[in-house]
């Protein structure tokens, strides 16, 4: 850093900038000399910068000698969006992993599979140890057991024939009848059931598109005194649903 602690800048890349901010204000596009004057870059410097962001697709020269906006600014847009979209979702999940003191987790049912997009968990709040994949046994756990939830009866059978129930510990609940039409519960809770000495809950996300889970885990001898973590689960789903919905999805974050 120069002398007075003034960071050092790339003016070309200013330059650039500014010519990108310029097209923007022109609807119908506009001429490398319109751009010139009204930015006060030199027309050759103009011209030089402008063929740099045409050929990396940040700006469309048209037959007319006019220039517009490039689908590389409309890929950055969807990305700056979807990056917003996924901090506010996070914010949400770290403040109820601090709360609650557990480690948090949200899921998606996609294209018939259990997915987990994220987890915030901690030296002190550390995730579960995923020692059989999330995808082949969402009847053990209360992610897959709330998203299997949020699907119809003939797809939960498909799930299932897919996935065939399997015994990860003595307490995973293997009967298809009890997987396939056991009671629906505004919160899902496994104990033990996909790791000896880990609880979960789960509840589901509703308007997201897909169905979407958000979860906690935390040790199973502590699941009698965690009981009421269900309400303020069901309040950060909640509010990542309000999100999603704002955003149009959860698949505005990809």
């Amino acid at each position: 850093m120069p002398q007075g602690g003034q960071p050092t800048l790339i003016t070309s890349v200013q330059r650039a900038l500014r010519l990108l901010e310029a097209v923007s204000e022109e609807s119908g596009g506009t001429t490398a000399k319109n751009l010139s004057r009204r930015t006060g870059i030199a027309l050759p410097t103009t011209y030089h910068l402008l063929r740099t962001l045409v050929h990396e697709g940040y700006l469309e020269k048209l037959d007319d000698g006019a220039f517009i906006l490039g689908d590389q600014v409309a890929e950055l847009h969807t990305a700056a969006r979807g990056q917003g979209l996924r901090s506010r979702v996070r914010s949400v999940m770290v403040d109820l992993r601090d709360a609650l003191n557990a480690a948090v987790y949200l899921a998606h049912y996609r294209e018939g599979e259990v997915v987990v997009t994220d987890i915030v968990d901690s030296p002190r709040t550390p995730r579960v140890d995923t020692w059989a994949d999330f995808r082949e046994t969402a009847h053990a756990t209360a992610i897959g057991k709330c998203l299997l939830s949020g699907l119809s009866r003939d797809e939960r059978l498909d799930h299932f024939d897919r996935y065939p129930p399997a015994d990860l510990t003595p307490r995973t609940i293997t009967r298809i009848h009890d997987l396939i039409d056991g009671p629906d519960h505004p919160v899902v809770t496994d104990s033990e059931e996909y790791s000896l000495g880990t609880a979960c809950m789960a509840a589901p996300v509703s308007g997201a598109g897909v169905p979407t889970t958000l979860a906690i885990s935390f040790p199973a001898r502590k699941l009698t005194a965690h009981a009421s973590f269900g309400t303020p689960l069901r309040t950060a789903a909640d509010e990542i649903a309000r999100t999603f919905a704002v955003a149009g999805g959860p698949h505005a974050a990809e």
